[in-house]
């Protein structure tokens, strides 16, 4: 949940505060946009928001538990989680939009290098937050781990 808060966070402020991409109020349906196409996020009017924040949660929940399955593999390791998390962004992004580009035909260019810089920061600020917290529930015996 953390990751999906910040990552909302910076694309209030960068995306719609700095590059001035979109309105504040089109972070929550872009998701929507982005898998289903944007007429179909036009069509279902309100509900674009309520599936779009949906998507954005259901995702950024399972990338935490996936980031809490693989992390005590690498703590055994000596691994500080923050390092960790700046590979898993990268990994997320590509999977992610490698997904929404299989999905639909509305997507940003993903061979743009502002694009690609934009979404890798985007994701170190979902990754890290993400890892932080997780280092600190496995740490503190919140979540029990099988590993």
């Amino acid at each position: 949940m953390a990751g999906a808060i910040v990552i909302w966070i910076y694309e209030a402020l960068i995306w719609v505060g700095v590059q001035h991409l979109m309105p504040l109020a089109g972070i929550p349906r872009n998701a929507t946009g982005l898998v289903f196409g944007k007429a179909f996020q036009e069509s279902i009017g309100i509900w674009a928001y309520v599936i779009g924040t949906a998507i954005h949660f259901v995702f950024a929940i399972g990338w935490g538990v996936l980031f809490a399955a693989i992390w005590p593999y690498f703590r055994r390791r000596g691994y500080e989680a923050t390092f960790v998390a700046l590979f898993y962004a990268i990994f997320a992004w590509i999977v992610m939009h490698v997904a929404i580009a299989i999905a639909s035909d509305n997507h940003p260019n993903y061979l743009d290098p502002i694009v690609i810089i934009g979404g890798f920061m985007s994701h170190f600020c979902f990754t890290v937050p993400l890892a932080l917290v997780v280092k600190r529930m496995l740490a503190s015996g919140a979540v029990e781990s099988n590993s």
